[in-house]
């Protein structure tokens, strides 16, 4: 038997769990406001224990900045239920959910909560961090980080870290059996999610039930989707920022997937969000406009409508249906601001470009050949397959709009703007439009981003190495195989049903 397993300790330089905050004797003590991390060999199961057996309304109380390392998921029982950090915390104060479970032939723990009980309705996950621990192994077949929604209604995240999930997207809402409802996701600190290398992609927010409201978050580094909205009807997006550094990002707002809600979008909205693609690594010098980006770094598409956008034909004539998109802002190196593409009925108005951008790219390996691959542009439309929808006048008609996503951005050169993320100083709140032709000048990102990584660590010396090799020796003598597959629906194009293969349009 090959056992794949995951080890979750670090390198000292970039890990708490061998800090000295983090490993202070203090730190150990039991609180008795919230359940400890230790002893860790009973973890898992009394964390879920106390859901279970507790009933609706229970508060579980994390203690504050510690690391509690599971082997499979934490479980929501009832409704009302609340997973948090005692005293709220928002930075690195938040206690870390650690997915720490084996992994077996591509298969293994990869969610660390699960709200997707059949009565699990008003489940709060507030002021926590969670660790998916890939670690840059290759994606594993399973749920996201966070599992929500379900066949229920008015959900909470808010305040929470996701970040590095093994699978798929660092925050899954499901739509259940059509009958999620009302799921808030507000204030969250997302990424970065997945790898930029093919088919090793993960979203940041995965949305699929209808009529929810996801606000206020920043998510960095997704490599997938920052937002996918998989039709989730009724439901508004807005007040997000979406932005990278070191990778490279499929789509920053996807509405796309005509599974499994039939590319029905109506009364879908996504407004007043800010999409930031790369920047260039380097401050300018004199008069340069442009430089490089050391991992060059882009958005492929800012906001992609319909299906053909990302998967070319796959979906024959179907289409994104009865959407809209107002007032989003843009700023970056992009190959396309946004782009639509087998769509009816969708309404995208008043969307600007601000600060410094352009847009970038070429055709890729996984270009298909039988296509002609438009040249990077701001607004595109092909209105040989979009009906009944309005937009913005600087819209421009291409002939061919299947899969957008195979461009790949030049390696290396100065092609980047020079500009900034949400750390840097940012333009007015409402940016004006600027030529489409390339690189206005004007201020870089927009400010506010939440903290986006665990703290570096302290080196503690032999005491350190000491208590992660103890760490260690409890987490192999204690490991157990399990196998985690959720079933039911899952999106098409991702790695637990293979992905695209070389020569689709992804």
């Amino acid at each position: 038997m090959f056992l794949k397993l995951r080890n979750i300790v670090r390198d000292a330089s970039d890990n708490t769990l061998f800090s000295r905050d983090s490993w202070s004797p203090s730190s150990l003590q039991a609180r008795a406001d919230c359940e400890p991390a230790d002893p860790s060999n009973t973890l898992t199961d009394r964390l879920n224990t106390l859901l279970n057996s507790s009933g609706p309304g229970y508060t579980l109380s994390l203690c504050p900045s510690t690391q509690y390392l599971i082997q499979a998921p934490i479980l929501f029982a009832a409704p009302n239920q609340e997973i948090s950090t005692v005293g709220y915390p928002n930075g690195d104060e938040r206690a870390t959910l650690v997915v720490n479970g084996p992994v077996m032939n591509g298969l293994g723990h990869t969610t660390a909560v699960d709200g997707t009980c059949p009565n699990c309705s008003g489940v709060k996950l507030r002021n926590v961090q969670i660790n998916g621990t890939r670690l840059g192994a290759s994606p594993t077949n399973g749920g996201a980080n966070i599992e929500m929604g379900g066949g229920n209604a008015g959900q909470l995240v808010e305040y929470v870290h996701s970040f590095d999930p093994r699978s798929w997207s660092c925050l899954h809402i499901a739509e259940g059996p059509f009958s999620c409802l009302n799921v808030t996701v507000q204030h969250n600190d997302i990424g970065p999610c997945g790898s930029d290398t093919f088919q090793e992609w993960a979203d940041g927010i995965s949305m699929s039930c209808q009529d929810s409201y996801i606000y206020n978050n920043t998510i960095k580094d997704a490599t997938d989707g920052g937002i996918v909205l998989f039709g989730a009807p009724g439901t508004l997006v807005e007040h997000n920022t979406i932005y990278v550094e070191n990778s490279t990002l499929l789509g920053g707002i996807n509405m796309v997937d005509y599974d499994p809600w039939r590319g029905n979008y109506t009364n879908t909205i996504v407004r007043n969000n800010v999409i930031l693609g790369g920047f260039a690594s380097d401050p300018a010098e004199g008069t340069e406009t442009k430089g490089e980006n050391d991992d060059f770094a882009i958005i492929k598409i800012g906001i992609a409508i319909g299906p053909r956008t990302w998967f070319g034909p796959r979906y024959l004539n179907n289409v994104s249906d009865s959407g809209t998109v107002l007032n989003n802002s843009l700023s970056g190196a992009f190959g396309y601001a946004i782009a639509l593409s087998s769509a009816r009925n969708f309404t995208v108005e008043s969307n600007t470009l601000f600060g410094n951008y352009t847009f970038i790219g070429s055709r890729g390996p996984n270009c298909s050949t039988e296509d002609t691959t438009p040249s990077p542009a701001a607004f595109v439309v092909d209105w040989g397959n979009t009906a009944m929808s309005t937009t913005q006048f600087d819209f421009v008609n291409i002939t061919d709009g299947d899969g957008l996503t195979c461009i790949l951005p030049p390696e290396g050169g100065d092609y980047w703007p020079f500009g900034g993320n949400p750390s840097t100083t940012s333009p007015s709140a409402s940016p004006s439009a600027s030529p489409s032709d390339g690189s206005s000048s004007g201020g870089g990102g927009l400010s506010g981003g939440a903290k986006s990584g665990i703290a570096v660590a302290v080196i503690v010396g032999v005491v350190g190495v000491a208590v992660g090799a103890w760490f260690v020796r409890k987490w192999a003598l204690k490991r157990q195989g399990m196998k985690e597959d959720k079933g039911g629906w899952s999106r098409d194009g991702y790695v637990r049903n293979g992905g695209p293969q070389m020569g689709e349009t992804r």
